[in-house]
């Protein structure tokens, strides 16, 4: 097995342990906390979140992944890298304070003031934390990542959890994201410790400028993209009707987090290393999407005749309105879910210039469409399959980008060939739940959705082996042979 290989696979596998024991702790905790609190409550902190997320962008201003992508910097460069971050987390958080009482006088809702400022600690900590953050995934360090991740995700859900049950309302919903960016900064510096100058040497800016520039004005329109459906159903649809649909958009992006950002945190530090050799960065990819397929749409399947089961289990009945919704989305995302890998390939091509012009289209898009969906249609349902359509086109645009221009006119039958079988599998998916969701009751819920899960995996196993994509008998057998071998 190459090295390379050895690395993606290495750092898939303890980013998806943390990853997907992180899955089993935000059901749990999400779960309690929103039998707890009001939707409005969530609608409330959605706004905020929103917001400070839009600082973010100017905090991050494509550092991280320049670092990891420029292989000459020095330690010198790295003292004046975090130096600059420090100045620039104290500058956005004096802003952010600043503009707390306009934001609030926006919404009409004074908490939004206390919680704005509260949320300043947050951007601070994950400013400063850029570059130690950064020189983890640089060297690999994906065991030290899922550690960190997933203990302090336990830590501060379970302060959360404890602060809800004491009658913290809603700022119960602001002690994971604060405690978190500390505990994460603490721990980051504590592995690659950096030194603070009071003057920062822009020479060390410049020499990751042009390939942060573009990956700056991606993040900075990609926000706009994901974000503002939830601005405006707060401003004009109201915080009830925003806690119900960003409780859908969460619940449908937890699947896509949780399978994608295994695996693209971890595709931009390995294969940077091979950014002049195009070809080979292509193949690998194509493996790539063909796994992300083969998961990605038959889950969207899934998810969308579960749809009522997953929410109403989880978040319990006061959360019924978000199930149209939430069952709209799902049909996203297995494209998301492919989607999602596109950017570390950008990145780890050098070619951040097509990611940011894929993000501009992209932006302009999905803002038509949730402009349409709040204005003229005026209801959740209607901005969930503007969004659907709009995240289909993307996905298309994107990829002949990335054939035509990143990877030099590459043919684009190739990319198609990777869809065929994942494609055939989910059809199959249709036509075993769709009759399966007509004929079970709906009175249990819980066996509801054992009845579709299991059903789902035989269905998938069966067509793995005999499609010849997974040999899983031929798994079953060595791993019994083993473990007699070993008896």
């Amino acid at each position: 097995m190459s090295k390379q290989k050895k690395e993606i696979l290495s750092g898939i596998l303890y980013t998806g342990i943390s990853k997907y024991s992180g899955i089993i702790l935000t059901l749990i905790i999400s779960g309690i906390l929103a039998r707890l609190l009001h939707p409005e409550d969530f609608g409330i902190v959605a706004i905020a979140t929103v917001i400070i997320t839009f600082f973010s962008i100017f905090s991050d201003l494509g550092i991280s992944p320049a670092i990891v992508q420029n292989k000459s910097l020095t330690e010198d460069d790295l003292a004046s890298l975090f130096s600059f971050t420090v100045w620039l987390g104290l500058f956005l958080s004096f802003l952010f304070l600043l503009a707390a009482p306009f934001i609030a006088a926006y919404y009409n809702s004074p908490v939004l003031s206390v919680l704005c400022g509260l949320l300043t600690v947050n951007l601070f900590f994950n400013t400063v934390n850029l570059v130690p953050n950064a020189l983890l995934y640089k060297n690999k360090e994906f065991k030290y990542i899922a550690i960190r991740s997933f203990s302090i995700q336990l830590a501060t859900g379970l302060l959360a959890i404890i602060a809800a049950l004491s009658g913290a309302g809603l700022y119960a919903l602001l002690i994971s994201p604060i405690l978190s960016s500390i505990f994460i900064f603490i721990l980051s510096y504590r592995k690659y410790p950096q030194k603070f100058r009071f003057v920062s040497e822009i020479n060390s800016v410049r020499k990751i400028f042009s390939y942060s520039l573009f990956q700056f004005l991606f993040n900075l329109i990609n926000y706009f993209s994901r974000n503002l459906d939830k601005l405006l159903i707060g401003k004009f649809l109201g915080m009830n009707p925003l806690g119900y649909y960003e409780k859908s958009y969460r619940l449908m992006m937890l699947p896509i987090q949780n399978i994608t950002f295994v695996i693209t945190p971890v595709l931009h530090p390995v294969l940077s290393d091979f950014q002049n050799d195009l070809r080979f960065l292509a193949s690998s990819y194509e493996r790539i999407i063909r796994i992300l397929a083969f998961i990605g749409f038959p889950l969207s399947v899934f998810l969308f005749f579960t749809a009522q089961e997953l929410t109403l289990l989880i978040f319990g009945n006061q959360w019924l309105p978000s199930v149209p919704v939430f069952q709209i989305l799902a049909l996203s995302a297995g494209f998301q879910i492919v989607l999602s890998s596109s950017g570390s390939i950008f990145q780890a091509a050098n070619d951040t210039k097509s990611l940011f012009i894929c993000g501009l289209f992209s932006s302009v898009l999905n803002v038509s469409g949730i402009a349409m969906g709040v204005f003229y249609f005026k209801s959740l349902e209607a901005i969930a399959w503007c969004l659907c359509i709009t995240f289909f086109i993307n996905f298309i645009q994107c990829y002949l980008q990335m054939y035509l221009k990143t990877f030099n006119k590459r043919s684009l039958k190739s990319l198609i060939k990777q869809f065929l079988s994942p494609l055939s599998l989910t059809f199959c998916c249709i036509l075993l739940l769709w009759p399966l969701n007509t004929v079970i009751s709906d009175k249990n819920l819980l066996a509801n959705l054992l009845i579709k899960g299991i059903s789902s995996i035989f269905l998938v196993s069966f067509y793995l082996q005999l499609s010849g994509e997974y040999n899983l008998l031929e798994k079953i057998k060595k791993v019994i042979w083993t473990t007699k071998k070993k008896d």
